[in-house]
C-alpha cells in the first residue's frame, strides 16, 4: 500500500478523534460539564451551561441537561422523562445563604398557592442543605428529576436522603434560574442554548 493515502487516512482518523474529544465537554468559568449524562437509564445532552453571578463574584458554573435541545421556559418545564441541573461551586457559600438564595428564587417565580403545595419539599431541602454545610469550591450539587420517584439530590456524588416526589417542585427550582425573574439573568438565556 503506497504511502500516502495511509498517511491521509491516519490524518482523518486522528482529526476525527480530537473532534470527538472536543464534543465531550464544554467549559464554563473554568469548570468542565460533561456534554452528555445518564439519568435513569436515559441520555440527557448538556441543553446550555454559564456562570451564576451575584454582582461581581462567580459562584457556581452550572449545566441544564435535558432528553432534547428546548429553548423556551415552557418547554423545558413540560419536558418528559428525566433532567438534571447540574452545579459546581466556584466560591465557598454558606448552607443557609445558599437556602435562602433557592428559596428567594423560588419566591420570585412561583405563586403563593403553588409555593403552598410543595412547602413539605422545601422544608426537606432546608434539611438537605443543613446537613451538607458550607459548600466549598469545586463541590457538585446534582438536581436530577427521575419520573415515577422524583427529585434525586446528590452532593459530590452522594445520594441526599429520599427523593421529593412532585414534578411542581422541581419545576419550581428550574424556575429560579428559568422563571420570570431569574436569579442571574445573563445564565437563563445561557441555559436556554444561547
Amino acid at each position: 500500500m503506497p504511502f500516502a493515502p495511509l498517511l491521509k487516512r491516519s490524518a482523518v482518523a486522528a482529526i476525527a478523534a480530537l473532534a470527538v474529544q472536543l464534543t465531550l465537554a464544554a467549559e464554563v468559568g473554568g469548570v468542565k460539564l460533561d456534554d452528555a449524562v445518564k439519568v435513569a437509564g436515559k441520555d440527557l445532552r448538556l441543553n446550555g451551561a454559564g456562570v451564576r453571578t451575584r454582582v461581581i463574584f462567580k459562584v457556581y458554573a452550572m449545566g441544564l441537561y435535558l432528553a432534547k435541545k428546548e429553548t423556551t421556559t415552557d418547554a423545558v418545564l413540560a419536558t418528559p422523562g428525566p433532567r438534571r441541573i447540574s452545579l459546581v461551586m466556584l466560591r465557598e457559600v454558606g448552607a443557609d445563604d445558599f437556602l435562602q438564595a433557592f428559596v428567594s428564587g423560588i419566591e420570585a417565580n412561583v405563586d403563593k398557592a403553588e409555593r403552598a403545595k410543595i412547602g413539605a419539599q422545601m422544608a426537606r431541602l432546608g434539611e438537605i442543605f443543613n446537613a451538607v454545610g458550607g459548600l466549598k469550591k469545586g463541590d457538585a450539587l446534582t438536581v436530577d428529576w427521575v419520573p415515577e420517584k422524583g427529585t434525586v439530590i446528590e452532593f459530590n456524588g452522594k445520594p441526599q436522603g429520599d427523593a421529593l416526589p412532585d414534578v411542581a417542585f422541581y419545576n419550581a427550582l428550574l424556575r429560579i434560574w428559568l422563571g420570570d425573574k431569574p436569579a442571574d439573568s445573563s445564565l437563563k438565556p445561557q441555559l436556554l442554548g444561547g
